[in-house]
């Protein structure tokens, strides 16, 4: 917001403070678009935003919610996938085989969580603070099938980029594996197709496998 239009002025012109709260929070999502993550494009000109990989999540819950093993509301889906990137606004995209930067992630996005939902009017505040939460407990099938959405994205992104972020971070595939669990937690069929594309990265050379002390530590009881 304009440092020129405080929140009084504007609160003063449209005559409803509800409204403008629901805009200065619209405003303030806005920042997504800045928000920059390391899967790329799949023409590779550059990485995606923030706003450009929840809009696809959308669409892909859209689309595959078929497989979903569990009946989901949709409409609850799609409200979780359009809110739960929000908080890096303030807490930076964490690249998800980044293991510094992941001590830290839970701490950091609560504190923006905090923030960013509080611009909303105070019942908005509550229910999408309670979606928030909830996609980030998995306990629900609407929040499982969310993040599967989540984790299934950069997924196709890096095999149809020919490795993407894999090669360049040194990643192995009991890495993708292990970042793959929740797809297969909420649809068998998206697990299995999960499970190939990480056979056939391999494969094709484009991820590392499993590293022999990765390997034996897989069979260890």
């Amino acid at each position: 917001m304009s440092e020129k239009i405080t929140a009084d002025y504007l609160e003063s012109f449209l005559g409803n403070r509800r409204l403008m709260d629901q805009l200065t929070f619209i405003l303030e999502a806005e920042k997504l678009k800045t928000i920059l993550r390391r899967t790329l494009l799949l023409d590779r000109s550059r990485v995606e935003t923030d706003a450009e990989h929840t809009w696809q999540l959308a669409l892909m819950a859209l689309v595959l919610s078929e497989y979903s093993d569990e009946p989901v509301d949709l409409q609850k889906v799609l409200k979780m996938l359009l809110i739960h990137d929000i908080v890096e606004i303030d807490a930076g995209d964490t690249f998800a085989y980044d293991s510094v930067a992941r001590v830290s992630q839970v701490e950091r996005e609560l504190k923006a969580a905090d923030r960013i939902f509080a611009l909303l009017p105070l019942d908005q505040a509550k229910e999408f603070r309670a979606l928030w939460d909830e996609f980030e407990l998995k306990q629900t099938s609407e929040a499982r099938f969310a993040n599967a959405m989540d984790r299934m994205q950069p997924l196709l992104h890096n095999f149809f980029t020919n490795g993407g972020t894999w090669d360049s971070n040194g990643v192995t595939a009991t890495d993708v594996h292990r970042r793959m669990e929740p797809i297969g937690k909420a649809s068998a069929a998206l697990g299995a197709l999960s499970d190939k594309l990480i056979a056939l990265a391999v494969e094709q050379g484009i991820l590392a496998p499993a590293k022999v002390a990765e390997a034996v530590g897989q069979k260890a009881p």
